[in-house]
């Protein structure tokens, strides 16, 4: 089964509008001949447009880091699936672990998010993993279940086509921990069996499961070589255009 990988940049709460410009500005030259696999850049909200402007014409998308599930409506500081479609973006983030540590991001609204992503017609990377705690107290193989079954609760398999998923290790990401590449193959494979029961077996075998995790240019070609990880979702090491470089060729 050959899926094609998604390498993901995830700036979090870095870059203005026009450092996101001069990023992109020296980074698209450098995978301009990149074929072999899908790149996405995620920027915060307030540099999407001048990311899409950025890109034009090129092969990499961009996307967003968070949605609501609302079309529109009195939620301060949200940002709606058509306000991202109108930016020009075709990816959104759902459900990344800070999401869920910091600002109130459960199962459920993972599960509101995933829907609304879909129905809009974006591709929706949807962030699963387990905490330190979770993996010392044996848990890891519990939590990513409910996770999965609770994403993906209620949800078609006629609409479901779109849908990425990451698997993140809460304890590997910013710590410079990185799981072994065994343990995320693991991880993956527990996944894809959630996503078989949810949507069957054919479309568990196509779907994309990336790792992300304190991803840097020196450990992803091994987590790249194993058959069960399909991309990666990058932090830090996204923030340099020659690390992404690096990671994106590994």
């Amino acid at each position: 089964m050959i899926r094609k990988k998604v390498i993901a940049a995830n700036w979090k709460m870095y870059k203005t509008p026009d450092q996101a410009g001069e990023f992109l500005r020296e980074f698209l030259p450098l995978v301009a001949d990149h074929s072999r696999d899908e790149i996405v850049v995620c920027p915060p909200s307030i540099d999407l447009c001048a990311a899409v402007e950025a890109v034009k014409g090129s092969n990499v998308a961009i996307g967003a880091q968070n949605l609501h599930w609302e079309k529109e409506g009195a939620y301060t500081g949200e940002v709606s699936a058509g306000m991202l479609l109108a930016a020009g973006c075709t990816h959104v983030i759902i459900g990344h672990s800070e999401r869920r540590q910091y600002f109130g991001d459960t199962d459920d609204t993972v599960n509101l998010k995933l829907k609304t992503a879909l129905e809009a017609g974006l591709t929706p990377i949807v962030c699963v993993g387990e905490v330190l705690e979770e993996r010392e107290a044996g848990l890891t193989e519990d939590v990513l279940r409910r996770q999965c079954l609770r994403a993906f609760h209620a949800i078609s398999a006629k609409k479901v086509a779109k849908l990425v998923v990451a698997y993140e290790p809460v304890w590997a990401i910013g710590t410079g921990k990185t799981a072994t590449p065994q343990l995320a193959s693991e991880a993956h494979l527990l996944i894809r069996g959630e996503a078989a029961k949810a949507f069957g077996q054919a479309f568990a075998d196509n779907l994309r499961i990336l790792y992300g995790g304190s991803v840097k240019p020196e450990n992803a070609k091994a987590l790249m070589a194993e058959e069960e990880i399909d991309g990666a979702l990058v932090g830090g090491a996204s923030l340099d255009p020659k690390s992404f470089e690096a990671i994106v060729k590994y």
